[in-house]
């Protein structure tokens, strides 16, 4: 009996983590990619500016890869990109928007050789044996879309980041009758957002988060000056109309902000008539209840326009006592110091600060239980598997299929790197592939790894003591040193009887030597560095990384 081929699903991120979302769709010779996320590095990623999927599977298998399709513009969709598209050339497809923000990614990494297609709702794309469906979904930011992808081995729908909101800010609904239809043919599994599973009901629309803008806005007495995600396309339209409504001029501040909006309004995603935006270096001359400012920084960013205007750190504008600052986002789990510390600062400037806690600023681009639910129902799957999400979620997501009636051995729990085979016949994991992350520091690409980020933190908890010196070993003599720098553990100057012991313990072992030869000096550091680790340890109950440096002039 022959084996029905398999399609192969194998998710390299996204899983058990919000960010980093990138999935291998593969059917026989043919390998199609959702999405190239990335993701900010952890707290003790000290030095790291970005964090990026292992894409070995994928390089092992680039003549295989026929294109990549994205579900929206944001960076843990998108912000790997230049990375991959570097090592793998194939065609990108996405909304105009996604699109390009996407190209100026590459323009900034000066990649040039790609073949971008922008892509309208409900359009159909072939790529080897799969066709590939754009379905319009609400999210905060513009051109957002789930995926419809068909092979023979049948249809699977990805609803990237999704909510349904039947009010929203701008732009049309979810198109539910797209997703109902393919329901109706029949649908192999679904991929489903599973960020606010643990959230009863329905995520508020996002044309509330306006009424209260109108609100705020048409009370304040002097500058309004709102903190936000430059992606929220639809919000800032809202501002604007606002803005606009109660005589102001709109600033835009910081570079993402810049970057972004412009790019909307030259595709049209934002109207914002070209009299009502001024400069920055044109504040000065309006009265400040003329003054609407859209700026960077709503998770407490050190280098983004809200913190360093608190801090007093902005070159053209700092906060004062009659401003109104709204913060219209929410925490990102692990920035909530951060931005408690912004907070904390702009009160202390005398601004009235609004934010998430003391009135309705901020919602949720994600879909809540009831629209999970909506969503089942309209594509009843035969198979699950909750994406996007830590692994709680994931959890919480199966639970909440099962008990819409799917059955729990049609429901897999991910991991990054299994490679998910199914067809209709039946759903397996049929191994593994190698999988991980790329730490991006500066122009270096993967060349810092666990031992690097290991030394990086012993130095920012412990500090570092150099022991210098040099030895000319024709005469068996020590011509200089030791000499003992400290950076970052003590200061020097307060703590000389630290340091002259210190001195004393390698001169000690450099005196038990007879007679010194090359093969002695690896012998000797280690010796350094046990010995002299085990006295500051005992002196001070500190453990400083040691580095001797000795200079062979034999």
């Amino acid at each position: 009996m022959t084996t029905k081929p398999k399609l192969k699903i194998i998710p390299l991120g996204g899983i058990d983590e919000i960010g980093k979302n990138i999935t291998v769709f593969e059917y026989e010779k043919d390998i199609i990619v959702m999405d190239c996320g990335s993701i900010f590095p952890k707290e003790d990623m000290l030095g790291i500016d970005l964090v990026i999927p292992d894409i070995s599977y994928l390089l092992a298998n680039k003549e295989k890869v026929r294109g990549f399709v994205f579900t929206h513009g944001h960076e843990d969709h998108i912000g790997a990109t230049p990375y991959v598209l570097d090592k793998i050339q194939a065609p990108i497809y996405g909304s105009g928007l996604t699109l390009a923000l996407i190209e100026n990614k590459l323009k900034e990494h000066r990649i040039t050789k790609y073949q971008a297609y922008a892509v309208e709702p409900r359009d159909v794309i072939q790529l080897g044996a799969f066709s590939v469906q754009f379905i319009r979904v609400n999210h905060s930011i513009a051109g957002a879309y789930a995926l419809a992808i068909t092979c023979p081995a049948g249809t699977v729908v990805a609803t990237g980041d999704f909510k349904i909101d039947f009010t929203p800010a701008t732009g049309d609904v979810t198109d539910l009758s797209s997703l109902a239809a393919i329901g109706e043919r029949g649908c192999l599994a679904l991929l489903a957002d599973s960020t606010n599973v643990e959230r009863p009901g329905y995520t508020m629309s996002e044309r509330k988060v306006g009424e209260t803008f109108n609100q705020q806005i048409s009370t304040a007495q002097g500058r309004v000056i709102i903190a936000m995600f430059a992606s929220n396309i639809h919000r800032v339209q809202q501002v604007v109309d606002c803005a606009i409504n109660y005589g102001r001029k709109i600033c835009f501040i910081g570079r993402s902000m810049i970057n972004v909006t412009t790019v909307a309004m030259d595709l049209g995603y934002l109207n914002i008539p070209r009299d009502n935006l001024i400069e920055m270096d044109d504040l000065d001359r309006y009265r400040d209840d003329q003054i609407l400012v859209l700026t960077t920084g709503s998770q407490g960013e050190p280098m983004s326009g809200l913190t360093r205007m608190a801090f007093a750190e902005h070159r053209k504008l700092q906060i004062k006592q009659s401003d109104k600052v709204i913060i219209s986002a929410t925490p990102i789990p692990g920035n909530e110091v951060f931005v408690s510390r912004v907070i904390n600062q702009l009160y202390r400037c005398g601004a009235e600060v609004i934010y998430e806690a003391l009135a309705e600023v901020h919602v949720s681009g994600h879909a809540c239980q009831e629209e999970l639910k909506l969503m089942h129902a309209l594509v009843k799957p035969k198979y699950f598997i909750p994406v996007h999400g830590e692994y709680r979620m994931l959890w919480q997501h199966a639970e909440l299929a099962e008990s819409l009636g799917t059955h729990r051995e049609n429901i897999i729990l991910p991991e990054t790197g299994q490679i998910i085979a199914m067809n209709h016949d039946s759903l397996s994991i049929d191994g593994i592939v190698p999988t991980g992350t790329i730490l991006i520091d500066g122009l270096g690409i993967g060349d810092v790894g666990n031992v690097v980020l290991r030394d990086r933190k012993h130095l920012s908890q412990e500090g570092i003591i150099i022991v210098a010196m040099a030895f000319d070993r024709t005469h068996d003599v020590l011509i200089s040193g030791p000499d003992i720098i400290s950076r970052g553990f003590v200061f020097v100057k307060e703590n000389e009887d630290i340091i002259e012991e210190s001195r004393e313990v390698v001169r000690n072992i450099i005196d038990s030597y007879d007679q010194i030869t090359g093969s002695d000096w690896p012998v000797i550091k280690n010796r350094i560095k046990d010995e002299l680790r085990r006295f500051l340890n005992d002196k001070i109950k500190r453990n400083p990384m040691i580095l001797p440096v000795i200079v062979d002039l034999g």
